[in-house]
């Protein structure tokens, strides 16, 4: 008989199957990325209605197959029920998961992964610190996490630590003065914004959002991170282009 065991995770995906089950994508502690099914999950009185919805972070127990996981039930600790009352929210949520579900893998150690999308999430839902300079820090720790993060403490070109005030996306950091005439395409960055880059870049994540930005420094992180990304993801986001038209002042 195959034994169940219990993961702890958060839904970050969920698809319905047939008439009354649910497919669900769970971003767990202990094995990654994992796909399971919850057979009867949108029977209106199922037990796990609410458990497979997007967001629900708990505890897990399911039984491993050949390719996919079977839902036992689960132990939920957190909803993120403020996510659904605000259309804004919902949307940075959403960009939050399809980009955590892009880096995540299955029987990979995604620990860091799990906590960085847990705190952002409890921060989008405090409303302590504005969306768009969430979004930023959640952009730039998530490459920290998957190892490829833009070289933001010394010019990529030579080395050099001082006089770092330009960006190069293309070299995937920082460029000198010295160096300026051989980047290529750069984008102008003030000391705070370095600044501000590098505490993302090294601080704990329970730390990371416990700063505040002017809107100059916010608009060079967002045009430094709008740049990375489009040079260095293969993949367009959904979420993202919803998030982009909601937050354009001419949608409403």
């Amino acid at each position: 008989m195959v034994e169940s065991v219990a993961v702890t995770g958060m839904v970050i995906g969920t698809f319905p199957i047939n008439e009354y089950d649910r497919r669900v994508v769970i971003l767990t502690k202990e094995r990654g990325k994992i796909t399971a099914f919850a057979r009867g999950a949108r029977r209106q009185y199922s037990a796990m209605l609410a458990s497979t919805q997007l967001f629900a972070f708990g505890t897990f127990r399911v039984i491993e197959g050949r390719n996919a996981y079977t839902l036992l039930s689960a132990e939920i600790t957190n909803y993120f029920e403020d996510i659904a009352k605000e259309p804004m929210k919902a949307c940075y949520a959403s960009y939050f998961l399809e980009m955590a579900g892009y880096y995540a893998r299955e029987n990979n150690n995604e620990i860091e992964l799990l906590k960085l999308l847990y705190q952002t999430l409890r921060i989008l839902c405090k409303g302590s610190v504005a969306q768009p300079l969430i979004r930023v820090i959640y952009e730039l720790r998530i490459f920290v996490v998957n190892g490829e993060y833009p070289e933001c403490f010394r010019c990529v070109i030579c080395g050099e630590e001082k006089e770092l005030k330009h960006f190069s996306s293309g070299r995937s950091g920082m460029v000198c003065n010295r160096c300026l005439a051989e980047a290529g395409s750069v984008l102008p960055v003030d000391a705070s914004t370095l600044y501000a880059a590098q505490y993302i870049i090294t601080s704990s994540i329970e730390k990371l959002y416990t700063f505040n930005v002017s809107a100059e420094v916010l608009y060079q992180l967002r045009k430094i991170m709008e740049h990375y990304i489009r040079d260095h993801i293969d993949k367009t986001f959904k979420s993202l282009e919803i998030l982009d038209i909601m937050g354009s002042p001419d949608t409403f």
